[in-house]
């Protein structure tokens, strides 16, 4: 398996810390508000690693952060903390805030079929963890304190633009936006490891330390929490492309300098979801959710078919568009895997090993869950039977988890029933759909059914041509025929 590594540029051969054990960490949300579609991709292609890791054999242990303290506006250390401004946007306590959303992070994340990390821990539980870090730094001479504050020392440094994206010129204090100039650093690019009350007289939240009343800063956060789980060595950590700098670089200067070696392999960043007019961001106001689409009557499954049919490192731009062609997408694999018949045929060990080599060539590539979808059609069109067929694609549905066999299963289900209720015409139940009944073209598909019944398999393929080449749809079910204008 190879996946693209953000520290080095390029793909790499993946190969854990501990053979068959990969120990994966992702920056959860910080639950000031509702995830929007754009951060739910990210966790979406996160579930897909995760997922295929499991399916390829691994061991896997998965941690994810809540932040519920310590997110300042900026993601660097200025503005209000987001927690506190989310409190006083609906008149409630921080924790308040956290729980609800917290909640409703989960609530999306399981309509969307995102498995939950094996340890969701959120950063309030973990002070003593912070506090001790801090303390390691300091002694070490990687940290220092000033105005009240305790500060990381990245002139210690050999590197610290890790992720090698960033000119320097553009991250300085009045030239990135939402950078305000901090009197206390000794150096431009030095971080708050913890707050004290010389930063906000009314913080909700806040603890005593050996420096004061205070809190910590968002990036100590994401360290501690994965080491306290997974220890001093991590395979893979993963998060949104905009948290490579200053949140990831932050972790990794503070993480190595007080561990003292080489601490994460493998960096995971999916790429921004974009709408007409550019990133999609909380701080714009008006923003998409789940809950949005779904009100306007897509199914979660749409959407997360829509994320993988793009490759996690390429910016995806939303549209409407896109969604109607996920959905219709989505519709008519559905409706293929339902025309197929369970316990149809044995299973084809040949088959099986050609197909599930083209799904595993697909996500060994780097994730291409584009072409792993693609692998599901190859699945439908290979001359094999039923049987083999629905085996391979419940198998691959355990990592793309499109709720493929249960729909399909459904939609069966609701043919059956239409097929039952529909006038019969040769003992085959013939069914308009968004149409008036048309003799001409039922008696057509009575004649290619009987050119079927006949084997005579090159007529009906003539007879279903003729009627597309006329603008008619068939679709088959058990018991009988729909057919459509298109």
């Amino acid at each position: 398996m190879y996946l693209y590594n953000s520290l080095s540029l390029k793909k790499e051969e993946f190969v854990p810390n501990e053979p068959g054990k990969v120990k994966m960490y992702t920056c959860g949300p910080t639950v000031y508000h509702f995830a929007h579609i754009g951060n739910l991709r990210t966790y979406i292609m996160e579930d897909v690693l995760e997922k295929y890791l499991r399916y390829a054999g691994y061991d896997v242990l998965r941690v994810m952060n809540i932040t519920d303290v310590g997110h300042l506006s900026s993601d660097a250390d200025t503005g209000e903390d987001k927690m506190l401004k989310g409190a006083r946007r609906e008149h409630k306590s921080v924790m308040e805030i956290a729980q609800f959303y917290t909640d409703a992070f989960f609530a999306d994340c399981e309509k969307l079929h995102i498995k939950r990390p094996d340890v969701i821990q959120p950063a309030t539980g973990c002070i003593p963890e912070f506090i001790t870090m801090i303390q390691g730094l300091l002694e070490k001479g990687y940290a220092y304190e000033a105005g009240g504050n305790v500060y990381f020392d990245t002139s210690k440094l050999n590197e610290y633009y890790v992720f090698n994206k960033h000119e320097e010129e553009d991250l300085m204090e009045g030239v990135r936006e939402g950078v305000e100039k901090d009197e206390n650093k000794r150096n431009k690019n030095d971080f708050v490891l913890w707050f004290t009350k010389s930063k906000f007289e009314d913080q909700a939240l806040k603890w005593d330390s050996p420096w004061g009343v205070g809190y910590p800063g968002w990036h100590i956060e994401c360290s501690c929490i994965a080491e306290k789980y997974c220890g001093e060595y991590l395979d893979i950590h993963c998060g949104g492309i905009d948290n490579a700098f200053p949140h990831h670089t932050n972790e990794i200067a503070q993480s190595e300098a007080y561990l003292g070696h080489k601490w994460c392999n493998y960096w995971f960043h999916v790429r921004h979801l974009n709408d007409a007019t550019g990133k999609m961001s909380k701080s714009k106001g008006e923003f998409l959710t789940l809950s949005l689409l779904m009100n306007k009557g897509y199914d979660p499954m749409v959407y997360r078919l829509f994320c993988l049919q793009s490759h996690y490192r390429r910016n995806l731009v939303f549209s409407y568009e896109g969604m109607d062609n996920a959905a219709a997408a989505y519709q008519k694999l559905v409706g293929r895997i339902a025309a197929l018949k369970p316990g149809d045929g044995a299973f084809d060990q040949t088959a099986a090993q050609v197909l599930e080599a083209k799904f595993a060539a697909a996500m060994d590539n780097d994730l291409n869950t584009s072409l792993a979808v693609t692998s599901l059609y190859d699945v439908l069109k290979y001359k094999t039977s039923d049987e083999t067929k629905l085996r391979l694609l419940e198998k691959f549905d355990t990592v793309l988890d499109l709720d493929l066999l249960a729909a399909a299963d459904k939609k069966r289900q609701e043919m059956q029933k239409q097929a039952a209720a529909a006038p019969q015409a040769g003992g085959l139940a013939l069914i308009p759909e968004e149409t008036e009944r048309d003799e001409s073209v039922e008696q057509k598909i009575l004649e290619r059914a009987q050119a079927k019944k006949q084997k005579d398999f090159t007529r009906a393929d003539a007879i279903r041509a003729e009627l597309k080449a006329h603008g008619i749809e068939l679709t088959d079910i058990p018991g009988g025929v729909k057919y459509k204008r298109v």
